[in-house]
């Protein structure tokens, strides 16, 4: 088992490295998307479009992926989806030089694709590693991004200052540094991902199978999404993610309306970005100590706790505390609900039931992205807050009623 648990530990490693990689392109890109979307639109009320585009494209893009991953294994589709990406940043970078919105949009489609080949990254890390240290695992890939969240937002300005000159726009820098950052990060994979977690998850599930849910066949995703533990990770992940977007996508223009500069606005999504990232090692931890309960449980009272602070003032302080709360809370949600939903799966149903998973999600947070630029035009921030708040609340109910539930009758590692 020692030989596994290197190789585990090996594995994740270059998961982590990628999610690092990879999210500082992402993040990049997304801290500047609502300008760029109204800018090359025309339209305030489109400024949620792009990203909405983005989520939608990635959302339909992970069930394919799940079997994609079954196909080719986990190394390759994952070096395939970074190299989309690349593309995708290329496209986007060109539809700023000639202020195009459509093909602008043909960008944020392939990034998007490639944004739900990473997403799953997670899932190969929990495949490998023993059940005990599930969570731990996916907290180890998922914090990968607190490299993200301090390169991506902070590359935007100096990188734009570098690329006007020859973009004739500071907003095609961030685009450009994406696409450096996914190549290398397919790279990473494409060499260090040996060998593929699909084999090895195979072999961790044959010594512990006291951890698989099922009779060793493959059930459908509805009868798995029945299942009370399935369903509460599945939609505190969905909501968790759906509130999340709701709120940062809109954040940039909101301070832009308040005339603040790009520089300001790095900060606040940096913080929100820290937030989803930096303490996953601990909400990982919790999962596994604690119970994944528990951990939704206090991601989703972190986020309507967000959502009502975002509003209480435009300056930098108050916003970035609230996107920091909003990032952690989507993190307890997301490492919790990843990790409960894991438990729940047999090898057989792994990458299938996990995209489709990530599907819902990615549907979701593509609806609170499209509709917070309507309700921001509409209503205002504070108000698109508070209905973000009052979505938060759905999780925070179902985690609790199940969770005490389960203590009634606990049962480990659901």
């Amino acid at each position: 088992m020692k030989n596994l648990e290197s190789i585990a530990r090996k594995i994740t490693t270059i998961l982590f490295a990628q999610q690092s990689l990879a999210s500082a392109g992402f993040i990049a890109a997304a801290t500047l998307n609502s300008i760029v979307g109204k800018e090359l639109s025309g339209h305030s009320d489109w400024a949620g479009v792009p990203s909405a585009v983005y989520l939608l494209a990635g959302a339909f893009a992970a069930f394919m992926w799940g079997y994609v991953y079954d196909a080719i294994g986990r190394r390759n589709g994952l070096s395939a989806g970074l190299i989309i990406g690349a593309v995708g940043s290329g496209v986007a970078f060109y539809a700023i030089a000639i202020h195009s919105f459509p093909v602008f949009l043909g960008g944020m489609i392939l990034m998007g694709i490639a944004n739900a080949a990473v997403q799953l990254g997670r899932f190969a890390a929990a495949e490998v590693n023993r059940p005990e240290h599930r969570g731990r695992a996916i907290s180890n890939v998922v914090i990968g991004g607190t490299v993200g969240s301090v390169i991506g937002p902070f590359v935007a300005g100096p990188a734009g200052a570098l690329i006007k000159p020859f973009a004739g726009d500071e907003l095609a820098g961030a685009y450009l540094v994406s696409l450096i950052l996914f190549v290398v990060a397919a790279g990473v994979v494409f060499i260090g991902l040996r060998p593929d977690p699909r084999e090895i998850g195979k072999e961790v599930a044959e010594k512990f199978p006291e951890a698989v849910t099922g009779s060793g066949e493959a059930r459908s995703a509805l009868v798995i999404l029945r299942q009370p533990a399935a369903m509460v990770a599945v939609i505190s992940m969905v909501l968790g993610q759906m509130v999340m977007v709701l709120v940062m996508v809109i954040t940039s223009l909101h301070m832009r309306d308040h005339n603040h500069m790009l520089g300001d606005i790095s900060i606040v999504i940096s913080a929100h970005t820290v937030g989803m990232y930096a303490f996953s090692i601990i909400s990982g931890r919790l999962a596994d100590r604690w119970g994944r309960g528990q951990v939704i449980i206090v991601g989703s009272a972190t986020l309507v706790l967000a959502c009502v602070a975002a509003t209480i003032s435009p300056d930098v302080l108050p916003l970035g505390v609230a996107l920091f709360l909003l990032g952690l809370g989507w993190n307890f949600c997301y490492v919790g609900g990843s990790t409960l939903l894991a438990d729940q799966l047999s090898p057989l149903e792994r990458s299938r039931t996990q995209g489709l998973s990530d599907l819902l999600i990615g549907f979701a947070s593509a609806i609170g992205s499209l509709g917070s630029g309507f309700i921001f035009a509409a209503l205002g921030y504070n108000m698109m807050a508070f209905i973000s708040a009052a979505f938060a609340v759905i999780p925070l109910i179902l985690a609790s009623f199940w969770t005490l539930k389960r203590m009634q009758r606990p049962q480990a590692f659901s």
